[in-house]
């Protein structure tokens, strides 16, 4: 085994790894698992050209940077779909600035081929075993039996990756906790990045955490039972108050597969308190509706997202449903109130 040298970017994929974790890389004929991390050098700057590190902190990267990578899957229509690969390979790609790498199946044409990264060796202990995010998870509850009542879920679900639920997300943390309650907050699915989930932080709710502080670089393909799995820890980490809220967001829209297991169990819908869906705009607002109710029997307690800030969008929705639609950009502590705590 070789010495990893000090000054390398440790990612936000890799958020349930500590610096002293990271010590020895080893050149290994194994085929790589979501998890397994690898040091890895960028070969080529394509669309990512940072790293975000795992406080947040966005990096510059350039041909020849080091860093700790993870691998995993990844959805994203406006970007790609990429795949763990199914033997090692020591050129994959980048697939988000989280760290997470993995072999691109599918881009987006509206944006560049990824950027390049050439893998060293996987990073290992002094046993020689491969480090993997899920054996080091920082969410663990104390208990595995959830007491009745439980905080009060409002959960955020949308049309599609950049509809919005984030902003929204926010903007209902921001209202609870300027309203005085105590307010939690969770990303349940996605692939790693801390963006989303620190903007609820600064919105006033803490503590928080996402699947990532479970060990998961990302959600996509992973087990229904997996996916209940991080569910259910976040839920008895967080919301085991009652006189509190927790508000949680699920990634990509509500067709995408992982989205729609959640909205289809019932131990995530009957924890729901208050269900926001978010859209673009107006005509995916009323279709999401339809496919809420024809699919997953469920209406929601308000409409939001991107299509929110648009006076022509809003009056557009208003012929379709009575539906309340809050600007997510521009909450009204008013109308919140009136959405979350009734």
């Amino acid at each position: 085994m070789k010495t990893i040298k000090r000054g390398f970017i440790l990612p936000s994929a890799a958020i349930t790894i500590k610096e002293r974790h990271v010590k020895y890389y080893e050149t290994l004929e194994k085929a790589p698992e979501v998890g397994d991390m690898a040091y890895g050098q960028i070969v080529r700057i394509g669309q990512h050209s940072s790293l975000e590190n795992s406080s947040g902190r966005i990096h510059s990267i350039h041909n020849g940077t080091r860093a700790i990578f993870v691998y995993g899957n990844r959805y994203a229509p406006d970007y790609y779909e990429g795949l763990v690969p199914k033997i090692f390979d020591e050129d994959v790609d980048l697939l988000a600035r989280s760290g997470m790498i993995g072999t691109v199946k599918n881009k987006n044409a509206m944006i560049k081929d990824p950027t390049r990264v050439k893998i060293l060796g996987y990073i290992c202990d002094k046993d020689g075993r491969v480090l993997n995010t899920r054996d080091f998870p920082l969410i663990k509850a104390n208990h595995q039996t959830k007491k009745t009542p439980r905080a009060k879920m409002i959960l955020v679900c949308g049309t599609s990756m950049n509809s919005g639920k984030s902003m929204a997300a926010t903007a209902c943390c921001w209202a609870l906790s300027t309203m005085g309650h105590i307010v939690r907050a969770s990303k349940v699915t996605g692939t790693a990045s801390l963006k989303d989930i620190l903007r609820m932080n600064d919105a006033g709710a803490s503590p928080y955490a996402d699947f990532t502080h479970i060990g998961y670089p990302s959600t996509y393909l992973l087990e229904e039972s997996e996916i209940l799995h991080i569910f259910h820890q976040l839920d008895l980490k967080f919301a085991n108050n009652p006189k509190n809220f927790w508000v949680v967001e699920i990634a990509d829209g509500i067709i995408q597969r992982e989205t729609a297991m959640l909205l289809r169990s019932p131990d995530v819908t009957s924890r729901i308190h208050k269900l926001i869906f978010c859209a673009s705009d107006a005509f995916g607002a009323i279709g999401g509706l339809r496919v809420l109710k024809e699919q997953f029997q469920l209406v929601p307690d308000a409409l939001s997202g991107r299509c929110s800030s648009s006076p022509l969008s809003m009056r557009e929705l208003s012929e379709f449903t009575d539906i309340p639609v809050f600007n997510s950009g521009d909450p009204n502590l008013n109308q919140l109130a009136e959405i979350l705590l009734k």
